[in-house]
């Protein structure tokens, strides 16, 4: 991905390519925002173009290094991932970052490590990285990848250039998915609402079989949730397990679900939901739901959104969440 392709974050872009011009790249940055914000393509582009033997503010995609980053092949730009599921460990920094980064580059100016999940860094981990973003050699450049910036050491932010990524606008990401994707306003319009300016989670949507499932699931659940008897929560608790990679994804869309409801009983506007085919079941809904109500559904889905990221047991905030929302 080039900067010229990407949609959305001119700010930042204009960062990297203005520090490029004026030789002003700094040794350390992190890019933070949501999943399916950019930031990986924000990175990756940048480091093409710092790469790139063009020696311009944008990668010329015609040379060697261009094609190599291209591909994935780069000798010189390195991926570090994870060597455990739920942290990135001293170990994996000090391989793959530290000690990696005393040999001098094989072909190009930089030696650019890309470093995803950066908040799940262990704490020896982050003091092993921050003694190397303190001293790197002059060609050592490390681009930290990371969902919330609070989750950063401080010592470790102080020493970079922190960027984050913002929502893109409504319309440019309606023109991608119509021009670039060629999928049809019905679907488009969902998308768009459900991303909330991210356009990876409305690509995901709109393009993504599993995503469909996901939202036939979720309007399943909500739209017979205060009918269903403990057999068909346990039911339900079984299907959501069935998106366990996706769980934000499906709580998201369980989030609009009140939200629609929320915006019914203020605009009695149709128009105005995410779910227009089931306007019927949240329009029921909203007669017998107070906005107190809806509030604490919320905070209960924002709620159980923290403990599954903090690794509790999917199953069991699921259960209890599911039991929450039922109440009436």
């Amino acid at each position: 991905m080039d900067f010229k392709n990407i949609i959305g974050h001119e700010d930042i872009i204009s960062r990297f390519m203005s520090s490029i011009e004026l030789n002003r790249v700094n040794h350390a940055y992190i890019i933070a925002g949501e999943e399916g914000s950019g930031r990986y393509t924000l990175a990756s582009a940048f480091a093409k173009a710092l790469q790139c033997e063009a020696g311009g503010s944008e990668a010329c995609g015609e040379c060697k290094s261009c094609k190599q980053a291209e591909s994935g092949n780069h000798p010189d730009i390195i991926v570090v991932s994870k060597d455990k599921e739920t942290v990135l460990s001293a170990d994996a920094i000090r391989s793959q970052v530290v000690e990696d980064m005393e040999i001098k580059p094989y072909s190009s100016r930089y030696k650019i490590y890309i470093i995803r999940d950066g908040e799940m860094m262990s704490e020896e981990a982050a003091s092993a990285l921050l003694k190397t973003i303190e001293e790197p050699p002059e060609y050592g450049i490390v681009i930290i990848i990371t969902k919330s910036m609070e989750k950063m050491l401080p010592t470790i932010i102080s020493r970079c250039v922190a960027l984050t990524t913002k929502p893109v606008k409504e319309k440019d990401i309606h023109d991608y998915l119509v021009k670039n994707l060629g999928l049809p306003e019905s679907k488009v319009t969902f998308a768009i609402e459900y991303g909330q300016g991210n356009l990876g989670k409305a690509v995901l949507l709109a393009t993504n079989e599993e995503y469909e499932g996901l939202v036939r699931s979720v309007i399943d659940l909500e739209s017979n949730i205060f009918d269903m008897t403990i057999e068909e929560v346990s039911t339900a608790i079984q299907k959501c397990s069935d998106y366990k990679m996706n769980i934000n994804d499906y709580l998201d869309l369980m989030m609009m679900w009140y939200r629609d409801i929320l915006v019914l009983k203020v605009t009695g506007n149709p128009d105005r939901i995410l779910f227009k085919e089931q306007y019927s079941v949240i329009s029921e809904q909203s007669k017998y739901l107070s906005f107190n109500e809806l509030e604490d559904k919320k905070r209960a889905i924002e709620a159980a959104k923290e403990r599954i990221n903090a690794n509790a047991s999917m199953e069991d905030i699921m259960k209890l969440l599911i039991l929450t929302l039922k109440e009436s």
